[in-house]
């Protein structure tokens, strides 16, 4: 998401999704992708795989008819050995495939969005200030997930679950249009956020819906779904623990959006090639530990 001029076309995308019934489509679009009928779900998978460059040699199934729906074509895994997380104890591996859109510094506890946009840590946590202070002065790192990208997320760090929580918002888009022009886009939008307790700290990965996503799973859970009301809530780990080692899967998006981390103070160095328009994979060292 770097920094771009936004024309007629990107301010009339903008527009039209402050009309659009984001939840009734992205309803529709679960729905449609979870369809098993092999005449309706290949001819999607074909389809997407026309516009947009997949790498199906790196995928479990390399044939995309062997998928029993499009969500799981989306949501493939990766044959054993495609990704291998930089084994250091001090790295900090990225946690998905994907494009650096924002990193930095926290500014207290602000976050940057785009050019002269900012937002809280405690919006994007939910309205939890005291959990958002843990994190003032920190770094931050924003990881946009294109269509083409694998769509599962890892863990930087070895860590145990604190807190999951269940935020209902809107559903925009979240590419660099979009981003430029609605303020505190990833606090406004449906979110998963996730602290783990690590080797630094307090750990944030919070995953944040989209336009068109259907859903979002963790790991320990399953699929979360808004509960009527849209209310937020906490989501439980069934008793147990959650403790889950670096590059375990976390959870993923069934089709795709953003992955932001926030780090306390001190706790990080980020890589200094952690700039906007990097892409990044899974497993790839983007940080090491300062403590």
């Amino acid at each position: 998401m770097n920094e771009e001029r936004t024309g007629p076309g990107d301010r009339l995308f903008v527009g039209l999704q402050y009309l659009l019934p984001q939840h009734l489509l992205s309803r529709g679009m679960n729905a449609l992708a979870r369809v098993r009928a092999r005449p309706v779900k290949d001819l999607a998978i074909r389809a997407f795989l026309a516009h947009y460059p997949i790498n199906l040699a790196e995928a479990e199934h390399a044939d995309p008819t062997a998928y029993e729906s499009f969500n799981a074509f989306f949501t493939r895994a990766l044959k054993p050995g495609a990704r291998t997380a930089d084994p250091a104890p001090e790295a900090v591996v990225s946690p998905v495939d994907g494009l650096v859109s924002q990193a930095g510094p926290l500014e207290r506890d602000m976050l940057l969005q785009a050019k002269g946009i900012q937002y809280s840590a405690a919006a994007l946590l939910g309205g939890d200030d005291t959990l958002a202070r843990r994190f003032e002065g920190g770094h931050f790192a924003t990881i946009y997930l294109a269509p083409y990208h694998y769509h599962r997320i890892h863990m930087p760090l070895a860590g145990t679950l604190a807190r999951a929580r269940f935020v209902p918002g809107d559903l925009f888009s979240v590419n660099a249009a979009t981003a430029a022009a609605v303020p505190g886009l990833f606090a406004r939008n449906e979110r998963i956020a996730c602290v783990f307790e690590t080797a630094a700290g307090p750990m944030a990965v919070v995953m944040v819906g989209a336009l068109f996503v259907g859903s979002m799973s963790l790991s320990w859970t399953g699929e979360v779904l808004a509960r009527p009301g849209r209310k937020a809530y906490d989501i439980g780990s069934g008793g147990s623990p959650v403790t889950l080692d670096k590059a375990a899967e976390l959870g993923r998006f069934n089709m795709g959006s953003t992955v932001i981390l926030m780090f306390p103070r001190g706790a990080v160095r980020p890589d200094a090639g952690l700039t906007p328009g990097r892409a990044v994979r899974m497993g790839e060292r983007i940080a090491v530990l300062s403590r």
